[in-house]
């Protein structure tokens, strides 16, 4: 059965360049966001495990643990990583899970025969507290991820948690959000938007970011 938002994160326990790694006990209270490469020593997937190291603390400011995994070994992950570090300026400072077995990949689908029949294609999760399944972003394995992109979304999912709004197109942290169109009630709208809101139609009525 495939998984779908709001599915809870399959649990599993494998090795990483940190450990053992049991899943849903380490991500805890946090959130998490677990992403996939399809081979360790390609040249994409080096800027991209260089790139999350340099913005590792971009993810902890928003209490949101990073985890990667390949088809390939620890042992390789290890060996790769002083690679990433010589090319890039900044290793792996977060686990990689070995994952020869593929059974974090097939648990998450991880690899699509049609891309590639053994590889990992370019997935990434975005996993909350809760354990649940919030986000899901597949790429090609010739194209590298935006995480720029990624950290967005996580903004985005923690805002409209916290508040009865939405986040419209292009949009960045501390810009204008649309109030939830469920929310009708003049008293409810009062309370939680009490400097009002622009009412554009009314079912897209624009507010200042509550938590600015």
């Amino acid at each position: 059965m495939s998984l779908r938002l709001g599915d809870t994160a399959p649990d599993f326990s494998q090795d990483s360049t940190e450990g053992r790694i049991n899943f849903h006990n380490w991500i805890g209270d946090s959130w998490a966001v677990l992403f996939s490469h399809p081979k360790d020593f390609t040249p994409v997937c080096t800027t991209e495990l260089g790139e999350v190291a340099r913005i590792k603390e971009e993810f902890a400011k928003r209490n949101c643990k990073i985890l990667a995994v390949s088809v390939d070994t620890v042992e390789d992950h290890k060996r790769w990583s002083k690679d990433i570090e010589e090319t890039q300026g900044q290793g792996p400072n977060y686990p990689i899970l070995g994952d020869p077995d593929r059974k974090v990949a097939d648990l998450y689908e991880m690899i699509h025969p049609n891309a590639l029949d053994t590889l990992t294609v370019r997935t990434v999760f975005i996993i909350d507290a809760n354990k649940k399944i919030r986000t899901m972003i597949t790429y090609p394995a010739s194209t590298g991820r935006n995480f720029d992109e990624i950290l967005r979304v996580v903004d985005s999912l923690q805002l409209t948690d916290q508040y009865k709004v939405a986040t419209p197109v292009n949009w960045r942290d501390g810009d204008d959000c649309i109030i939830v169109p469920t929310l009708t009630d003049p008293d409810e709208l009062k309370e939680k938007f009490p400097d009002g809101y622009k009412m554009v139609k009314p079912y897209l009525r624009i507010v200042p970011q509550p938590n600015k």
